[in-house]
């Protein structure tokens, strides 16, 4: 069952997602090991600097004492500094290095997951919402893996050892020190579960608002044209506004959780220290031991006090992991079997619906295909004509394998689509689609998407073929020309030619058109139409005919009617009956004229 992304589950109360992120990073053991020797080695160097004063106001501030007797303590005092800043340094380009290693390969592994799933998956869950996903989420990651949990285990590590030296300076008083760190962890706790909560809801509002823009950007000419520049500001304004306010909860309270924990630190820390004056008054307590106790403490409480902030990065941490694990953990419906049934060859580009009943997910309720059954042949132009929602554009949905049939078969050249490998089964088949998709890339990689490892000279072939050579030896860098989002520097004509010479360079045998002619204007219907007839020769071609004009020269035209074949024959012969096929044709032609 597939997971609803605009719907999340509610967020775990643990951070048992961030094991996930944790497989990753293990990956890279070698900058594990040299990021934690370079922590090691900056917090030793951090905890040896009080020693250090210690040492220089004992030794430098009693009698008889001289510059000599110092100098040491200040050369170690500085090698103790160079040590501390190259491990430093050290340290964050590991982390670093594995925040980001470690990001890219689960964005990888994301996307790679996502092209397995079905075009369903991406009709019930917003394509934007995911991408959301893979920017925002991963962001979270690669901040908590490249920093938060260095910062982590840093102050950690100082803080352990800082309360070791504390001990060893003055028992009585270190352990009065630790007294206060349950008083300091129970609101951290309690605060930060209401912190997690509050994170994931911000995380959520901000894929909203990542979506919103998509969505209205790509249909800016939509939005203009109908005046609506004003509405969609205001509508994105309040989503903004949305994101804010629940972003606002969560470092309101985050804030609250800094208070409570640097005033409970330090406030123990200034009773301390006036605890530790009276012991030196008094001569149980030397002033360099007064001096390390305090940098110590001071060293120590803000240790402790850091990690209040990393707590709630780790809490956002966890919610982002896991609203990746849900991506990562998704299952394709569409798969090959276990033993796969190879196609024959040489392939024959047959085609056959055998008692197909069909429903769409998402409307159970209608029947796009009920009882229909129709055979192809190889090489066989077949149009498909019928009203909208007759079940023409399911056909092709079945053909590539996109949905699984709820009863009945599809079979290529004899083999059930189900029983072969669904990249075979694709690989047997062009498509032509009415609605153009050309990527934001050039004109070159837009061509090869047919056959990734064509030549040149094969793609020119095939631009020749469509019809499409002049225009592209026309653009700036021909084949190397950047054609922008969506194909947005040719025209719609051009557009359709690009994507009938990626299907010459497909060389399937059989071919599904979806009709490409309906929104040109003449001289580019005449140019589209030639290049449709040299792709149709010699290939089995099923035909979505929206204009019925288009469809008089196929061999055979299937006429459909909410999920069942009404009618069959040839133009003439279906004109001949009073039937759907010639009550479209007459109103589409009494138009016309």
């Amino acid at each position: 069952m597939s997971v609803n992304v605009s719907t999340p589950p509610a967020p775990r109360r643990r951070l048992g997602n961030l094991a996930m992120v944790w497989r990753y990073a293990t990956r890279y053991p070698a900058q594990i090991v040299a990021a934690l020797l370079a922590l090691t080695v900056a917090a030793g160097a951090t905890l040896f600097i009080p020693y250090t004063f210690k040492q220089v106001v004992d030794n430098g501030f009693a009698a008889g004492a001289d510059a000599d007797r110092i100098a040491p303590y200040f050369e170690g005092l500085i090698g103790v500094v160079v040590a501390l800043a190259l491990a430093t340094a050290v340290r964050f380009y590991f982390v670093s290095w594995l925040g980001e290693r470690t990001v890219a390969d689960i964005r990888a592994d994301v996307h790679r997951n996502l092209m397995r799933l079905a075009p369903r998956y991406f009709e019930e869950n917003r394509p934007s919402e995911i991408a959301s996903r893979l920017t925002a989420d991963t962001a979270i990651i690669e901040q908590v893996v490249g920093s938060t949990v260095s910062v982590a285990l840093r102050n950690l590590v100082i803080g352990v050892g800082g309360v070791i030296y504390l001990f060893a300076l003055a028992p009585k008083l270190a352990g009065a020190l630790l007294l206060g760190i349950p008083v300091l962890i129970l609101p951290i706790v309690v605060l930060g579960r209401r912190v997690r909560d509050y994170s994931k809801d911000s995380q959520d509002r901000l894929a909203d608002i990542g979506a919103m823009a998509v969505e209205t950007l790509g249909a800016m000419k939509i939005v203009q044209a109908f005046g609506q520049e004003r509405r969609e500001a205001d509508r994105f304004e309040e989503a903004v506004g949305r994101g804010f306010a629940s972003a606002r909860r969560r470092f309101l309270l985050r804030a609250l959780m800094t208070a409570i924990a640097i005033g409970l630190l330090f406030g123990g820390v200034v009773w301390i220290m006036w605890v530790a004056v009276q012991d030196v008054a008094s001569g149980r307590f030397t002033g360099g031991s007064l001096t390390a106790f305090v940098l110590t403490a001071g060293i120590v409480t803000g240790s402790f006090g850091a990690l209040t902030e990393v707590w709630g990065d780790l809490l956002r941490a966890s919610g982002a992991a896991a609203r990746l694990a849900e991506l990562l953990a998704e299952q394709p419906e569409i798969a090959a079997p276990a033993r796969p049934v190879s196609l024959p060859e040489p392939a024959r580009g047959a085609l056959r619906f055998d008692a197909v009943e069909f429903r769409y997910p998402t409307r159970r309720e209608t029947a796009a295909l009920h009882g229909f059954t129709l055979d192809v042949k190889p090489g066989e132009t077949v149009a498909v004509v019928g009203p909208s929602g007759a079940g023409k554009t399911t056909l092709f949905q079945l053909a590539q394998r996109f949905y699984d049939p709820d009863a009945g078969r599809v079979l290529i050249d004899g083999v059930p689509l189900t029983d072969a490998d669904p990249a075979a089964v694709r690989a047997r088949i062009a498509m032509v689609p009415q609605e153009t998709v050309i990527f934001g890339a050039s004109a070159r990689d837009n061509l090869r998407y047919g056959r990734w490892d064509a030549s040149d000279d094969e793609l020119w072939a095939a631009a020749e073929a469509a019809n499409a050579a002049d225009f592209l030896r026309a653009l700036p860098d021909r084949l190397d020309t950047f054609l922008g989002e969506g194909g947005a520097r040719l025209s719609g004509g051009q557009r359709q030619r690009v994507t009938i010479a990626r299907a010459l360079l497909r060389d399937a045998p059989i071919l599904l058109l979806d009709e490409a002619t309906s929104a040109l204007d003449a001289e580019s219907e005449q140019l589209v139409q030639q290049a449709l007839e040299r792709l149709m020769a010699n290939r089995t071609t099923l035909v979505i005919a929206h204009r019925l004009a288009t469809v008089r020269a196929a061999e055979r035209i299937v006429v459909m009617n909410e999920g069942r074949i009404v009618e069959e024959g040839s133009h003439a012969q279906l004109m001949a009956r009073p039937g759907l096929y010639a009550r479209l044709a007459n109103l589409q032609f009494s138009e016309a004229a």
